[in-house]
């Protein structure tokens, strides 16, 4: 059917709100229905209008094929794409798309199939930038695995204004189409035709009409399906008469006998035609071992009949059912023996073994060689979902053999099925097999784990894999790299220092560059983490020995492990611009999993930084990216980056929610790196408002990590740390925060770190104070300001130097404190933290002598008032407010004088009235 006939409203309002949003916003029309209703037909009027509209459309109709190339789709949308669209984009991507395309390749290196989805969106991005573009695909449900993975991945990244527009059979196969906007997917179900539409279509195609009651008996037996009224119109026209008892019972019998008014001579050239998912003149002719010239001769009874169609060199089935019913009508033997000829035709390997897997039912040594050599290229060149395939095809001929089923799950795992995968895995480790083959299962199914949301479970299969590794070292050091990070990650410490050891050791012996690099990388974090201090040496040897350009997971790359050790001693600039190279190569690699991780670290170097606007920014695009994946635990770290972000711009009910969301999953997973920053932000928020009692409630389930490791406190892992001590000294357990203030001193002096110098002396300034002694307390919190002279972080100086002028206006220096608060205000105003800025606008309000409030309290009795009905002791009132338990008393006294009452209790009555009546 060559055009669009029948204009149903709700149709026709689907297909012009589709086109008009192209141009806003990323959008999609999907077009559902049966074989034959029609699809196809309204699909190419869609393609139609947006070129009249003067949108760029790209197309691809999907082949049914026994046999079919990985990215065949995807090859087949980018042909008339001009290859300078995509020749500077970044190097990974190039060279994804140059192997998926089969136009060159590195030889032994493995393309990674998400490079190829980034570089298809790229190319998209690029072509919607000149104007509209359509991306337009029929017959979804037969895209190659491959094609499938990068539509998928385009689908939830579609630029502004690039579109979809696809036909399917079936639900299932148009829930690649998840767009980041779900109201943006457009849905048209093609239902049959009445009998008055079919009639006008038939009287259309035919050139005369029909008769009506032969007319009611087509709309009958087909039930409104317009390809198959159309074949019984041409089969009663063929016969010469409207006997409708005549008339085929289905619509594959009516294919069949189609098909069978071609004549005998075409049969094989038509089964050729259905084994190819892309036939040729020349290709079939040799097939069938038939001149060109005599081929085409053969064929044209078949044109002639509406079945096949010639352009230039390739030929088509009209409609994807002819091409079914020639392959399913042919015997068996007659399928192999054409696949058999096809194969020793075909020049591709992976097209080869596929033809091959289909003509032989006993699994030849030559097939599984065939299978295994195509799964090896297949994977090389970034098809992993066609490698399993691949293997699968092996495995179903008797080939079934441990090492295939642990290759099958990898590649099944790098395509995006984690569920098949497992099955794959769990069933080897099941069987007797040699430890080192079970060593290999397990070691995948640990990596599998940790984007399964268990680190717990990922550490045991690390350690069972670990113990039945044998002789393999490159396996053995594989492991304990990957076990080790695993375990500093769920708190493991002592085990994890001791398999990197093991794990360097095994590297030096073996030799691999690429291994070692990665093992002293995870080493240097190691040693970070646990308060060893970060070794030159290792750093240096690991610049000289990286490559980006490894087929390792981001996060135990060295150039992510050099990001994290710039940010947590205290370079944040060179960190900011490690970062920013981690993750654009996470990008156009199209590692959205590890990105999220890096992002997650990435925060937390602008919030140091005090770089709240980027730190916001980069929190969201990991909130969306994490969105579009499956695992929770990377969501959950998205939600608290951008949790922590919310707390500081002092949205608190957004944190929380945030926080609440996320601290479920994270701690199923076993990360305690993470729980130390979901439970810290909570912590944070308390202390923000002056919550102390709370913010101890929140932070004082972590003080365990430092009691069982002092000397560890670097930032990430200590970040919490100085919110700890200023709540404790809050609610006067003076001596609970001492050893806390002397950990972060001795471990700043120790390792030469200024931030925890400058933490550890505005803790002890506040313990000074708190203890009577205002001097020595001042003393101590201008060191401590001299500390960060050397340190880039704006917010954590701004909250020193309010400390710093809640002292100098407690020993009546009342105009530096004045200054040095009212710069405090300044640097919060700025940065954007309200709740800090209202803390400095108190604190200089409280200094503001004969302002008066209700009652006739200053503003620093209101301040001691308050605290005093909160059910604070003097003790604690003098920590909180840093001034002394006798300070606190004179104020109590006049204000007990000015309220006119006599004990705690009236005042509690007192100031309880005014809230209620507030």
């Amino acid at each position: 059917m060559a055009a669009r006939i029948v204009n149903r409203q709700a149709d026709e309002r689907a297909v012009v709100e589709f086109l008009e949003s192209v141009p806003r916003e990323p959008c999609a029309l999907v077009i559902e229905g049966d074989p034959g209703i029609g699809k196809t037909t309204l699909w190419l009027d869609v393609v139609a209008r947006a070129r009249d509209l003067g949108y760029r459309v790209l197309t691809s109709r999907a082949a049914a094929a026994e046999s079919v190339l990985a990215y065949t789709t995807m090859a087949d949308l980018l042909t008339d794409v001009d290859d300078a669209v995509w020749a500077d984009l970044p190097t990974p991507q190039q060279r994804g798309l140059d192997a998926a395309l089969l136009r060159r390749g590195d030889a032994g290196r493995a393309t990674d199939a998400r490079a190829v989805a980034a570089a298809f969106v790229a190319v998209l991005a690029r072509l919607a930038a000149r104007g509209p573009l359509l991306v337009a695909i029929d017959d979804l449900q037969w895209l190659d695995t491959s094609s499938a993975h990068v539509v998928a991945f385009a689908a939830r990244r579609l630029p502004r204004g690039a579109a979809l527009v696809c036909t399917t059979r079936t639900a299932q196969a148009s829930s690649l189409l998840q767009l980041a906007r779900p109201e943006g997917v457009y849905r048209i179900r093609m239902e049959p035709l009445t009998l008055g539409e079919l009639r006008q279509v038939l009287t259309l195609r035919l050139g005369a009409p029909i008769a009506r009651p032969t007319m009611v008996r087509i709309h009958e037996v087909s039930g409104g399906n317009p390809f198959y009224a159309l074949e019984l119109a041409r089969e009663i026209g063929a016969r010469g008469h409207h006997n409708e008892l005549g008339l085929p019972a289905s619509l594959s019998e009516l294919v069949r006998t189609r098909i069978g008014r071609v004549g005998a001579g075409a049969d094989e050239a038509l089964l050729a035609m259905a084994c190819l998912p892309d036939p040729t003149v020349q290709l079939v002719a040799r097939a069938t071992d038939t001149a060109p010239d005599r081929l085409v001769e053969l064929l044209d009874q078949a044109e002639a009949h509406g079945v096949v169609a010639l352009d230039g060199n390739r030929i088509h089935f009209t409609h994807p059912l002819l091409a079914h019913g020639v392959y399913t009508s042919a015997a068996a033997g007659r399928r192999r023996a054409m696949h058999r000829r096809l194969a020793e035709l075909v020049s591709e390997p992976e097209l080869r073994a596929r033809h091959l897997a289909l003509s032989d039912p006993t699994g030849e040594p030559e097939t599984l060689e065939a299978l295994d050599t195509a799964a090896e290229i297949a994977r090389g060149r970034g098809a992993p979902a066609a490698a399993a395939e691949l293997l699968e095809l092996a495995m179903g001929l008797g080939g079934d053999t441990p090492e295939r089923r642990i290759r099958c799950a990898a590649a099944h795992f790098n395509a995006g099925d984690a569920a098949q995968a497992r099955a794959f895995l769990e069933r080897t480790i099941e069987c007797p097999v040699p430890p080192p083959t079970r060593a290999q299962a397990l070691h995948l199914l640990a990596v599998m784990s940790q984007l399964e949301d268990s680190l717990l479970d990922s550490a045991d299969y690390f350690e069972r894999a670990l113990a039945g590794v044998g002789d393999d070292l490159a396996l053995r050091v594989q492991i304990l790299v990957a076990l080790a990070w695993v375990q500093i990650r769920i708190g493991r410490r002592g085990a994890s220092a001791q398999n990197i050891t093991d794990a360097v050791a095994g590297a030096e012996r073996l030799g691999g560059l690429q291994l070692l690099s990665q093992a002293l990388s995870v080493r240097a974090v190691v040693n970070l983490l646990l308060g060893k201090g970060l070794d030159d040496r290792d750093l240096r040897r690991v610049s000289a020995l990286q490559s980006r350009d490894t087929a390792i997971s981001a996060t135990l790359h060295p150039s992510f492990h050099h990001a994290m050790a710039l940010a947590w001693t205290g370079q944040l600039d060179a960190a900011h611009d490690q970062y920013a190279a981690v993750r654009q190569s996470c990008i156009e690699r199209g590692e959205e999993s590890d990105l999220v991780f890096v992002s997650f670290h990435s925060v937390l170097n602008e919030i140091w930084r005090a770089d709240f606007a980027f730190a916001a920014l980069i929190a969201e695009d990991t909130y969306e990216r994490a969105q579009q994946l499956d695992g929770a635990l990377q969501l959950s770290a998205a939600l608290t980056a951008r949790a922590i972000v919310g707390a500081y711009a002092g949205r608190e009910l957004d944190a929380r929610r945030d926080i609440s969301v996320a601290i479920g999953p994270i701690s199923r997973s076993g990360s305690q790196l993470l729980t130390l920053w979901t439970a810290g932000t909570l912590g944070f928020l308390e202390v923000s408002r002056g919550n102390y009692q709370q913010g101890v409630a929140e932070l004082e389930p972590l003080l365990g990590t430092i009691k069982a490791a002092p000397e560890a406190t670097e930032i990430f892992v200590a970040g919490f740390l100085p919110d700890a001590v200023e709540a404790l000294i809050g609610i006067g357990r003076l001596e609970d925060s001492e050893p806390l203030i002397d950990a972060l001193e001795s471990n700043g002096r120790r390792l030469g770190r200024a931030w925890m110098l400058a933490m550890g002396l505005r803790g002890r300034a506040m313990l000074l104070a708190a203890r009577g002694d205002p001097k020595a307390a001042t003393a101590m919190a201008e060191l401590a300001m001299t500390e960060h002279d050397r340190l880039p972080m704006p917010f954590e100086r701004a909250r020193t130097q309010m400390l710093l002028g809640q002292l100098q206006r407690r020993q009546r220096y009342r105009g530096a404190a004045a200054a040095t608060l009212q710069e405090a205000q300044q640097t919060f105003h700025r940065l954007g933290t309200p709740l800090w800025a209202d803390r400095v606008a108190a604190e200089l309000a409280r200094g503001i002598s004969g302002r008066r409030r209700g009652g006739g309290l200053t503003p620093s009795e209101e301040r001691v008032a308050e605290l005093a009905v909160s059910g604070m002791t003097n003790r604690e009132i003098a920590a909180a407010l840093f001034i002394s338990p006798k300070t606190v008393e004179v104020n109590l006294s006049r204000i007990y004088q000015k309220l006119g009452i006599r004990s705690r209790f009236e005042l509690y009555r007192a100031r309880g009235a005014e809230i209620t009546n507030d």
